[in-house]
């Protein structure tokens, strides 16, 4: 059986992996959802000094404390910055790292610069929280709400939490251990055909993925598939051991 670290994507908690993980324990797998500081149940702790580097450092400390090794670390979205950051500083205990609806923000890059800076710091309250942006806005930005019903669509809106500005405005910095680590992409609003495309064409943001430690996996859903099809979710991961 697999040990899954799932992390969210921005504005979420741990809260939003709660089908897929309950899926996964069903199937006898360990799973691990995440709540980074400032967010959701630790929304208390927002602040505009947290960092990048603190959202690692809840990985590293959740997987170095709870001693988990050989771990499929999942990254969500936004969620994929700290899910990289985390796997460089403790390479020896990951055994795969998957990104969902994401990909790896290349060292010395700021999520926010993937985001889209001017998105973001148009929408900012008291200069460093970032709200979850209106059902408008997030298919304006290109983020898909295909599954997304009422029931979902009002569980995000009630639950989510403003985003703090530093955990995503900084540079990731990276030493090199991630890079020969097994990777995983799985796309769910992108053709995974539309996918393979941009990487071969050379697209910036799909630069990475054309070593031979990568995978490719496609769910078609919208952006949130953890929500819009989350048992489906839990068996596409449960495929995706350490490794494989």
């Amino acid at each position: 059986m697999t040990t899954y670290v799932l992390v969210p994507g921005l504005w979420l908690g741990a809260w939003a992996w709660q089908g897929v993980a309950s899926s996964l324990r069903a199937s006898g797998h360990t799973a691990y959802p995440v709540t980074l500081t400032g967010l959701a149940d630790r929304s208390h702790l927002a602040s505009p000094e947290l960092t990048p580097d603190t959202h690692i450092d809840d990985i590293v400390n959740l997987i170095t404390y709870e001693d988990l090794r050989d771990v499929v670390l999942v990254g969500h979205s936004g969620g994929g910055t700290a899910v990289t950051g985390a796997a460089d500083r403790v390479a020896d205990r990951i055994g795969r790292v998957v990104y969902l609806e994401s990909g790896p923000v290349p060292d010395g890059v700021a999520q926010i610069d993937m985001s889209g800076r001017e998105f973001v710091e148009a929408r900012l309250k008291d200069g460093w929280r970032y709200p979850f942006p209106s059902w408008t806005d997030l298919e304006a930005s290109g983020s898909s709400l295909d599954g997304l019903g009422p029931a979902e669509r009002e569980l995000m809106a009630s639950r989510a939490t403003d985003q703090p500005l530093g955990t995503i405005n900084e540079p990731l910095r990276l030493t090199g251990a991630f890079d020969a680590l097994p990777k995983t992409l799985i796309s769910c609003s992108f053709p995974l055909d539309q996918v393979k495309a941009l990487i071969a064409g050379g697209h910036p943001f799909f630069a990475a993925l054309t070593g031979p430690e990568w995978e490719l996996r496609e769910l078609p859903t919208g952006h949130w598939p953890m929500l819009s099809r989350p048992a489906d979710t839990a068996a596409l991961l449960a495929e995706i051991t350490p490794g494989s």
